[in-house]
């Protein structure tokens, strides 16, 4: 039986290392330097440094922008071919390897061997359960999902969640790391085929494909409904509050009593799950606890300022994106 994790406790950790520098790999490398820590970044390919710091570069005006952690550096960056050597100091280690479970398995058994032993590994995988990937693992326990998005350095959602052998600490342990490291946590209660986020995008996704191959919209009309539409919303409050505020004062319940019925209608291509009395109050007692006591006029006054700036950060953009053509 192996020995209980002496974890360091998060707020202590100094040094990240980050294994596999790709798109995701080299975004969490650039916003651990923007957050003020020293990183060590494994790529096994010769020319993977001079890629990484390309990466790193052009990530750091927004970056700066955003706000600099103090210290923070691209000086603290080192990047070597050596797993071990990369991972040799390390109080946390983040994996962002290409999604293929052989290749996680094999990493990840890999890892526990170089890793020191009370030192967490989070992996980046935007699809496998940690179960399925830490089966060679001898310390399995220390093994957790920490699903970033794309770009890490901008996005700060993280989901966060162990496979069957984690430790429950480690879980606990890794949602605190990241919250100190900037970013926004949600804590799985159990392991799901693509956790939480990047399901509610293939269901967007698959319906988005389904209505330009049968020549229903364009790609051009897919992305302006959402950019102009939904998506506005979506920055400032999630579809379960979007439709708690469709019910004006009655909330959630009166939306789903009225609205109810029109999840039968066949609008999408994806199956709707019976409306039943138990679904039902659970959706309305999340909405209310969300909601957090809050009116619908001071819903929608908090939204529509919200709103507010979302459009004018989008002009900003879009005008500067037409003067620079």
């Amino acid at each position: 039986m192996a020995e209980p994790l002496a974890l360091r406790p998060p707020q202590e950790v100094r040094t990240v290392a980050c294994v596999g520098t790709g798109v995701i790999g080299g975004g969490w490398v650039a916003h651990y330097l923007a957050r003020g820590y020293d990183v060590t970044a494994w790529d096994p390919a010769p020319e993977g440094a001079e890629r990484l710091r390309r990466q790193v570069d052009a990530a750091w005006p927004a970056l700066t922008e955003l706000g600099l952690a103090s210290g923070a550096s691209r000086d603290r960056l080192r990047v070597t071919t050596d797993l071990a050597d990369a991972v040799r100091d390390a109080d946390v280690v983040q994996e962002s390897a290409p999604e293929r479970l052989e290749l996680k398995q094999a990493l990840l058994a890999d890892l526990d061997e170089v890793v020191p032993p009370d030192v967490v590994v989070a992996s980046s995988t935007s699809g496998y359960g940690m179960t399925e990937m830490q089966v060679r693992c001898a310390r399995p326990e220390r093994f957790v999902v920490g699903h970033p998005f794309n770009p890490p350095y901008l996005v700060p959602l993280v989901e966060v969640v162990g496979g069957e052998r984690t430790d429950p600490a480690v879980v606990r342990w890794a949602a605190d790391f990241y919250a100190r490291a900037g970013k926004r946590v949600i804590t799985l209660d159990a392991e799901l085929p693509g956790f939480v986020a990047n399901r509610l995008q293939e269901a967007v996704w698959r319906e988005a494909l389904h209505m330009v191959a049968e020549g229903e919209a364009t790609a051009e009309q897919i992305d302006a409904a959402v950019v102009d539409g939904p998506g506005l919303r979506w920055a400032l409050m999630g579809p379960v509050l979007t439709f708690h505020l469709a019910g004006g004062d009655g909330g959630m319940a009166h939306m789903l009593d009225h609205f109810g019925p029109s999840l039968e209608e066949p609008w999408t291509r994806l199956a709707a799950p019976p409306l039943t009395d138990d679904l039902r109050d659970r959706m309305v007692a999340g909405a209310e606890g969300e909601a957090r006591g809050r009116t619908a006029a001071e819903l929608v006054a908090e939204r529509d300022r919200g709103l507010i700036a979302v459009l004018r950060a989008v002009e900003s953009v879009r005008a500067a994106e037409g003067a620079a053509r």
